[in-house]
């Protein structure tokens, strides 16, 4: 239990590591959903604080995607300092969550709203791996990474990626401004990365996905321009599993 002497709400910024493998997402559920971090992390606030705490993400990771940037803000009411906080959660929250960072803010900071740029990876992996089966897609299949990177100088710059998102995406448009994106090996590892003002509902993963059916010679680079073009779901390939895909860090113009 926090001391009593409890100031006034106060708004952290904490920057947040995750293995989504056994969460069905970020974003708080109906009851009997399943686990979230949101409601894990604000469930571990309760804990110690003994009121509740609002926690606000910069985006919402599906089920089975991971973090190792994920920002939030929360608005707590404690009279501990950002160390004891860091320290309380970590010692609160279990094993598949790790608090990296709680630094004080502003009124005026949004983790979501604020955010000027979001960063994700997904990883592929050349051959079967154990360690690394939660964070690693295996595709048994050679893949021709020149192609690949052929697909991404399609992607750079603002474009409407409608094609590449779920029917069921509930957003005002589907233009994202792509900053950078390209395939590098990594021993048996092939790793994506994609650096963007803004991610549509599966949009990595559908990118992923049709890419890797390029790399297979199933699709060419010029097919999967089309694809973006048409802004039709049905011209893209299949949407890659979430096990790949982390949000490695989320960019903004001040803390």
């Amino acid at each position: 239990m926090d001391d009593p002497a409890q100031e006034s709400s106060r708004r952290l910024k904490l920057i947040i590591e995750y293995d989504g493998t056994d969460f069905v997402g970020w974003q708080m559920q109906a009851a009997g959903a399943g686990r979230t971090v949101q409601q894990t992390i604000q469930e571990a606030f309760q804990t110690f604080t003994g009121s509740d705490a609002q926690v606000v993400g910069s985006g919402r990771t599906d089920s089975g995607v991971h973090a190792r940037g994920q920002v939030a803000h929360a608005i707590v009411q404690t009279g501990l300092d950002c160390e004891k906080i860091l320290k309380a959660l970590n010692g609160i929250l279990p094993h598949d969550i790790a608090i990296l960072s709680v630094t004080e803010t502003d009124g005026s900071f949004h983790a979501r709203y604020s955010a000027i740029e979001r960063r994700y990876s997904y990883t592929i992996s050349n051959v079967p791996c154990a360690i690394d089966r939660r964070v690693a897609w295996y595709v048994r299949y050679p893949l021709n990474v020149v192609s690949m990177n052929e697909c991404c100088k399609h992607i750079i710059g603002e474009h409407d990626f409608r094609a590449f998102t779920s029917s069921q995406a509930e957003v005002h448009h589907y233009r994202c401004t792509v900053t950078a994106a390209f395939w590098e090996q990594q021993g048996t590892k092939l790793i994506f990365r994609i650096h963007a003002n803004r991610f549509l509902h599966n949009m990595v993963r559908a990118l992923v996905g049709t890419m890797v059916e390029v790399g297979r010679g199933y699709y060419s680079p010029e097919e999967f321009s089309t694809a973006l073009t048409s802004g039709d779901r049905k011209y893209a390939g299949p949407t890659a599993p979430p096990v790949g895909l982390i949000l490695e860090e989320v960019l903004y113009s001040h803390a």
